[in-house]
C-alpha cells in the first residue's frame, strides 16, 4: 500500500486529559493526540472472482427450481390441449408393462430428489449464559481490580483507562474476581472453573427452554479459542451431563471470535448425515485464563474488552420440529485470509519480553479485516439479495469489468457519496463507470448482528455498509451491556432482538463475526413465527426498558 493510501487509512483526534495531577506541569491542562486507523472502503473494489463463487453457490442449490417449472409447463401444454377422451384412450394405447415402469421411474426419481437435497436445519432455542451480579464491574472497578493485584504499573492502568473510555463498554459487563489476585490466574484450575460456571450455566438454561433431555443429543459442538484443556471442554460436558456413548462430540480451539459461526457449519455438516437428531452448539472464551499481566500496549487490548459470556444453540434436522423452531438455517459463508502474512498475525498469541503470554493485535487488524468483510459480504450477496439488486450490482459490475472506460478509471470514489446518492434518491449516471453500484444489504435482512469487538469497528461497519442506527443498535447495546464475549456476542445481539419483540415470522437474520487467522463468517437465519418477548431465560430480561442507551 502506497503513503497516500496509508495515509487515508488513518483519522486523528484531539483528547482532553484533565489536569494534570502531579509533576513539574501539576495543574496545567494536558491534551493527548489520537491516531485511530479506519476500515477500508471495502465495498470499493470488489473482485469479480468472490461474485462468482456466490452464483456457484446459487446455481448449485437452484438447478431443480430452476428445471421443475419447465418441465411442469411443458408437460400441462401436452396434457391441456387433450380432451379427457383423448387422454384415456392414449393411456390404453400403452401396454402394463410400459405404464409401470414409467411410474417406477418417476417414483425413483422423486425419491432420489427428496433424499439427495440438504435436510433443513432448524434453530430450536438458544440460551445466553447470565453471570451472577457479584461478578458485574464498572470501569472504575475494573482499573482497580487490575490496581488491586499489583502486576501493572500506573502509565499501563493510564493506557487502560483510556482504552475503556473510548471502547463503547458500559459499566456493566461481568469478569472474574480472580483477575485482582496477586498470584497467577493463567492455570488450569481457574480456567476450569470459569469454563465450568459459563458452560453449565448456559447449558442448564438451554434444556430447560427446550425440554430436551442431554441423552437424547446426538452432536456436541463446543468453540473455545484460547482454554483448550485435556480432557477437552466437550468431554467436560459430556461426563457433566452424562450423555450418550455415542454421540458425535467436536472441541474447536484456536479459531477465535469466529469460531461460533465455524461450530454451526460444523454441526450443520454433521446434521445432513445423521438423520432426526439433535445437535447442541456451545460458544464461548475464558477472560482469566487470557489475561495479560504485562506492559506491550498491544497485548494489553484484550484485557480492556473481553468479558466473560457463553451461548448454547439447539439444532435439529427432525421435520416434526418444524412447527416449533424458532428459526431456519437458510445460508453459511466462510472466509479464510491465513494464506497472507498479515492476516495470519494481525492477532497472534505469544510471549512479549518479558516472557508473559497474551494476545498481540497487529495495527494491520482494521486494514486485513476490511478486506476479509469485503470478500465474505461478496460471496455472500448472490445468495440473499433480491433479484432487481443483483441485477444493478452485476450489471455495474460487468461495465467495471470489461468496458473499456472503466478500466482507464479510478475506483477511489467515496463511499459516503454513494450511500448519499442513495438515500436522497439521486440515480447516478450510468456512463460513470467509476462509480461502484453498493448493494442495499437492508433489502436481504431485517436484522443485524455484527461481531461487537469494539466501538470504532461497528462505526465503521455501519458506515462502510450504509446502515441506519436501528440496524446497529442491537450490536451496540451488547457492546454497552456485555462487552466483547468473543464467540457467544451474536447470540447475546439475537437475544436483544428478541427482547425488544422484534423478531417477526419471515424476517431475515444475518449474524457476522470475524476473528484470528483472519477469519470472517457470515450465517443467515429465517424467523418460522413470531418471536414473543420472553419472560425468563433470556439476559436482557431484567433490563431491556432501560435500552437503547447513548454510548
Amino acid at each position: 500500500m502506497g503513503r497516500s493510501n496509508e495515509q487515508d487509512l488513518l483519522s486523528t483526534e484531539i483528547v482532553n486529559r484533565g489536569i494534570e495531577p502531579s509533576g513539574p506541569n501539576a495543574g496545567s491542562p494536558t491534551f493527548s493526540v489520537r491516531v485511530r486507523r479506519r476500515l477500508p472502503d471495502f465495498l470499493q473494489s470488489v473482485n469479480l472472482k468472490y461474485v462468482k463463487l456466490g452464483y456457484h453457490y446459487l446455481i448449485n442449490h437452484a438447478v431443480y427450481l430452476a428445471t421443475i417449472p419447465v418441465l411442469v409447463l411443458v408437460f400441462s401444454a401436452e396434457i391441456g390441449s387433450l380432451s379427457s377422451e383423448e387422454i384415456w384412450r392414449k393411456l390404453w394405447d400403452y401396454d402394463l408393462a410400459t405404464v409401470i415402469g414409467f411410474f417406477g421411474v418417476f417414483v425413483l426419481t422423486a425419491c432420489v430428489y427428496f433424499m439427495s437435497r440438504p435436510r433443513s436445519v432448524y434453530l430450536i432455542d438458544f440460551a445466553c449464559y447470565k453471570p451472577s451480579d457479584e461478578l458485574k464491574v464498572t470501569k472504575e472497578e475494573f482499573i482497580d481490580l487490575a490496581r488491586k493485584s499489583g502486576k501493572f504499573d500506573e502509565e499501563t492502568l493510564g493506557f487502560k483507562k483510556r482504552i475503556l473510555q473510548a471502547s463503547g463498554i458500559g459499566d456493566e459487563t461481568y469478569v472474574p474476581r480472580s483477575i485482582s489476585s496477586s498470584e497467577n490466574i493463567t492455570t488450569m484450575k481457574e480456567g476450569r472453573e470459569e469454563a465450568s460456571t459459563v458452560i453449565f450455566g448456559a447449558l442448564d438454561e438451554l434444556f430447560e427452554k427446550t425440554r430436551v433431555k442431554p441423552k437424547d443429543v446426538g452432536v456436541l459442538v463446543v468453540n473455545c479459542s484460547i482454554f483448550n484443556p485435556t480432557p477437552s471442554l466437550s468431554a467436560m460436558v459430556i461426563n457433566h451431563y452424562k450423555m450418550r456413548g455415542n454421540i458425535l462430540s467436536y472441541n474447536l480451539g484456536g479459531m477465535g471470535c469466529s469460531a461460533g459461526i465455524i461450530a454451526i457449519d460444523l454441526a450443520r455438516d454433521m446434521l445432513q448425515s445423521n438423520p432426526n437428531s439433535y445437535a447442541v452448539v456451545v460458544s464461548t472464551e475464558m477472560v482469566g485464563y487470557n489475561w495479560y499481566v504485562g506492559r506491550d500496549k498491544s497485548m494489553v487490548i484484550p484485557n480492556c474488552f473481553f468479558r466473560m459470556g457463553c451461548s448454547a444453540v439447539m439444532l435439529s434436522n427432525r421435520r416434526r420440529d418444524f412447527r416449533h423452531a424458532k428459526y431456519r438455517l437458510e445460508h453459511i459463508v466462510r472466509t479464510h485470509k491465513a494464506a497472507d502474512d498479515r492476516s495470519f498475525r494481525s492477532v497472534y498469541q505469544e510471549e512479549d519480553e518479558q516472557g508473559f503470554k497474551g494476545l498481540k493485535i497487529s495495527r494491520d487488524l482494521m486494514e486485513v479485516g476490511g478486506e476479509a468483510l469485503k470478500t465474505n459480504i461478496t460471496t455472500l450477496g448472490p445468495l440473499v439479495l433480491p433479484f432487481s439488486e443483483q441485477l444493478l450490482f452485476f450489471a455495474a459490475l460487468l461495465r467495471r469489468t470489461f468496458s473499456p472506460a472503466a478500466k482507464t478509471t479510478t475506483t477511489t470514489t467515496s463511499i459516503s457519496s454513494s450511500i448519499t446518492a442513495k438515500t436522497n434518491g439521486v440515480k447516478s449516471s450510468s456512463s460513470d463507470l467509476s462509480k461502484p453500484y453498493i448493494p442495499d444489504y437492508k433489502l436481504a435482512f431485517e436484522h443485524f448482528c455484527f461481531h461487537a469487538a469494539s466501538k470504532v469497528i461497528l462505526e465503521e461497519l455501519q458506515k462502510n455498509l450504509g446502515l441506519s442506527e436501528e440496524n446497529m443498535e442491537a450490536s451496540r447495546m451488547t457492546l454497552q451491556r456485555f462487552g466483547n464475549t468473543s464467540s457467544s456476542g451474536i447470540w447475546y445481539e439475537l437475544a436483544y432482538l428478541e427482547a425488544k419483540e422484534s423478531v417477526r415470522r419471515g424476517d431475515r437474520v444475518w449474524q457476522i463475526a470475524f476473528g484470528s487467522g483472519f477469519k470472517c463468517n457470515s450465517v443467515v437465519w429465517k424467523a418460522m413465527r413470531k418471536v414473543k418477548k420472553p419472560t425468563k431465560n433470556n439476559p436482557w430480561v431484567d433490563c431491556i426498558n432501560r435500552y437503547p442507551v447513548a454510548l
